[in-house]
């Protein structure tokens, strides 16, 4: 199964970035306050951006990436 890098924007404007194999579910987990510490505080609104990786860590090297990177050039990351 494929493991997605995915971007949410949040309340506030800010951005959350987070890996999963079922990003549906991963989505739902965070609206409804059983996701990540940040999400329970920061309520995503909904999802930005998201890719396709073939292995846990292929997305977890990809959302080291996508980290480290300035708030106004992630959006650009998911278009390579």
């Amino acid at each position: 199964m494929p493991w997605v890098l995915y971007l949410l924007e949040c309340e506030g404007g800010s951005f959350y970035a987070g890996i999963t194999n079922n990003l549906e579910a991963r989505f739902k987990a965070h609206v409804d306050g059983r996701g990540a510490k940040y999400t329970r505080a920061n309520p995503p609104v909904r999802i930005l951006a998201h890719k396709s990786y073939p292995d846990r860590s292929e997305a977890s090297k990809a959302e080291a990436k996508l980290k480290a990177l300035q708030r106004d050039k992630k959006l650009a990351f998911f278009q390579h």
